[in-house]
C-alpha cells in the first residue's frame, strides 16, 4: 500500500499552489496600489504647483502661509504622506489576508456543521472554496454511508437475537422429549437427536455472527506476513469443502499456475478464499462446477471465483462489499450470514495492496482479485 511518503518530491499539492497565487496575487495588488498612490501624489504635487504659480496670493492670507510653509518643507511633507498613505495601503491588505483567514476558518467550522448548504467565499478564495465543498460533500456522504451501516447493523442484531430464540426452543423441546419419554423407539429418538443437532449447529452460527460483528466493530486487522504457496492454498481450500460440494453435487476445479508463491499473512488470505468459496457454493445452482483460476501477469496474482447461479442485480452489486450488508435479507436461509464476510474479504485483500472485484452475468457469478505477490 502506498501512502504520502511514496510520492514524489517534486509533486505539488492543489492548495500549495493556490497559496502562491493567491500570494502572488495580493502582492501584485499591493504593488499596484503602491505605485497608483505615488503616482496621484505626484501628479497632485506638480499639478498644484502649476495651479498655485498662476493665482495673485494676498501676503497675508492663511492659504498662502500654509501653502508657503507646505514649499519650505516639502521633502518633509511629501514622506509623511507617502508613509501614511503606504501605511494605509499595508493595513488595508493585511486586514484583508486576516480577513480570507477568518472566512476559511469559518468555513472549517461549516464542514462539520450539519446541513446541506454549500460553503461561499470571496472570489480570491474560488479554489479553496471548491476543496471544502467537496470535503464537505464526502464527510456528508461518509456520515450516510456510517448511519446507513449503523443501521443496518442494528436491524441485523435484533434479527440475530430473535432468530436465536428459534433454535433453542426447539433443542431445549426435542432434549425435553428424549429425557421425559421412557419408552421411544430408537428411529425416533435418532430423528429427535438430529433436529436438536441441526438446531443446536444452527444456533452455533447464529453466535458466530454475533462475535463476527463485535470483532468487525471493535478491533483493525493487522498483517503478519509470511512466504507461502499460494497454488497449494488454493487446493488446500477446496479440498476442505468437499462435504459441502458433495451435498449440493457440485464439482469444484482449480485452475492454477504451478508454484506461484506469495508473501501474504495466510490465515487472513485463507479467510477471504473460504468466504469466497462458501459464497460460491452457497449461491450456486445444484449440480454445477465451480471454477477456481490462478495465475500471473508481472508482479501480480490474478485469482477468480466462478460459479453458476441467478444473477446479482446492479444495485445488489453496487453495495455487496458494504459492511453488514447481506444479498439475501431472507433470516430463514443458512446461506444469510452477518453480511461482514464480503467487507473484511475487501479490507484484507485491500491491506495486502490488491483489489477485489465483482461480476454477474448470464447467471454466472464471478469474483475477481488482484493481488502483489511480493508488496
Amino acid at each position: 500500500m502506498s501512502d504520502y511518503s511514496d510520492m514524489p518530491e517534486t509533486a505539488e499539492s492543489p492548495l500549495r499552489s493556490f497559496r502562491r497565487s493567491l500570494t502572488r496575487r495580493v502582492f501584485t495588488r499591493f504593488v499596484v496600489a503602491i505605485v497608483v498612490y505615488t503616482i496621484f501624489i505626484l501628479f497632485g504635487l506638480f499639478t498644484s504647483v502649476f495651479v498655485c504659480a498662476s493665482i495673485s496670493w494676498d501676503y497675508y492670507s492663511p492659504l498662502y502661509r500654509i501653502l508657503n510653509w507646505i514649499s519650505d518643507y516639502l521633502p518633509l511633507v511629501l514622506i509623511v504622506v507617502f508613509v501614511i498613505g503606504y501605511l494605509a495601503i499595508f493595513m488595508h491588505y493585511w486586514s484583508r489576508t486576516l480577513g480570507y483567514l477568518e472566512n476559511i476558518v469559518s468555513a472549517t467550522e461549516q464542514i462539520y456543521r450539519s446541513g446541506d448548504d454549500p460553503i461561499s467565499l470571496p472570489e480570491d478564495l474560488r479554489e479553496v472554496e471548491i476543496q471544502m465543498n467537496r470535503i464537505k460533500a464526502d464527510m456528508l456522504a461518509s456520515r450516510l454511508a456510517a448511519r446507513e451501516a449503523e443501521q443496518r447493523k442494528n436491524d441485523l442484531v435484533v434479527y440475530l437475537a430473535h432468530d436465536l430464540k428459534t433454535p433453542l426452543t426447539s433443542v431445549i423441546g426435542y432434549l425435553t422429549l428424549l429425557r421425559d419419554e421412557g419408552n421411544i423407539s430408537p428411529e425416533l429418538r435418532g430423528h429427535y437427536i438430529s433436529v436438536a443437532l441441526d438446531k443446536a449447529e444452527r444456533l452455533e452460527d447464529l453466535i458466530n455472527e454475533f462475535f463476527d460483528i463485535t470483532r468487525f466493530s471493535l478491533t483493525n486487522i493487522t498483517l503478519e506476513y509470511r512466504t507461502v504457496s499460494l497454488t497449494r492454498m488454493l487446493q488446500q481450500i477446496t479440498d476442505e469443502f468437499a462435504p459441502m460440494l458433495l451435498e449440493k453435487g457440485l464439482v469444484c476445479h482449480v485452475a492454477a499456475s504451478p508454484n506461484v508463491t506469495v508473501t501474504c499473512d495466510p490465515d487472513k488470505l485463507q479467510r477471504v478464499f473460504d468466504n469466497l468459496l462458501r459464497n460460491a457454493i452457497n449461491y450456486s445452482y445444484e449440480n454445477t462446477e465451480i471454477q477456481v483460476s490462478l495465475s500471473v501477469y508481472g508482479d501480480t496474482a490474478h485469482i477468480s471465483f466462478a460459479n453458476e447461479g441467478d444473477d446479482i442485480p446492479p444495485h445488489k452489486l453496487d453495495r455487496i462489499f458494504e459492511q453488514f450488508y447481506r444479498l439475501d435479507s431472507s433470516r430463514g436461509s443458512r446461506t444469510g450470514g452477518a453480511g461482514l464476510g464480503l467487507a473484511i474479504a475487501k479490507e484484507i485483500v485491500e491491506l495486502h495492496g490488491g483489489s477485489i472485484s465483482a461480476r454477474s452475468a448470464d447467471h454466472r457469478i464471478v469474483f475477481s482479485l488482484e493481488l502483489p505477490l511480493h508488496p
